[in-house]
């Protein structure tokens, strides 16, 4: 692997896992409280295997956005890279939605245009690389979850 591919590589991993643990500061603090308080579904996995998860995904996110960006400079690659910026925006608000402002009928609707974003950026990324598109797919299965999980906390919590 050139040095040039290897610097993008750990660049696209640092950011992604980076800004999500930005975004896990303010969950964490809100886990032993608010979210403590709130009825959960039975489906509701616990709250030791959230880090991990994320984290994961995270690392799998970078690998998938250093597969496009490595490939030549084109405008269809810069705009799979924004559309991948764009949803990773998203990402990180809805923490910000649901733990932060404890809004969980706008985290539900912010998470549905995430997940639109997600299975957007899979199609263009396959565009480039099949690996990169798959990469996203736990990804896109994880939140999938998340939005049950949000929808039926939120309908426990009126």
């Amino acid at each position: 692997m050139a040095k040039s591919n290897l610097i993008k590589l750990v660049v696209c991993i640092l950011f992604t896992v980076g800004l999500g643990g930005v975004s896990g500061v303010v969950t964490v603090h809100e886990i032993p409280n608010w979210y403590a308080g709130l009825l959960k579904p039975s489906f509701n996995p616990p709250n030791s295997l959230f880090g991990p998860v994320w984290t994961i995904l995270y690392v799998l996110m970078g690998i998938s956005a250093w597969l496009i960006w490595k490939q030549l400079p084109s405008s269809a690659r810069n705009k799979a890279l924004f559309l991948f910026l764009i949803q990773f925006i998203l990402n990180f608000c809805w923490s910000l939605i649901f733990f932060g402002m404890h809004q969980l009928g706008w985290a539900l609707v912010e998470l549905i245009l995430m997940w639109l974003a997600i299975l957007l950026t899979i199609f263009r990324f396959g565009r480039f690389s099949s690996m990169a598109s798959w990469l996203l797919v736990p990804y896109i299965s994880w939140v999938s979850f998340a939005g049950l999980l949000n929808a039926a906390i939120w309908k426990l919590n009126p």
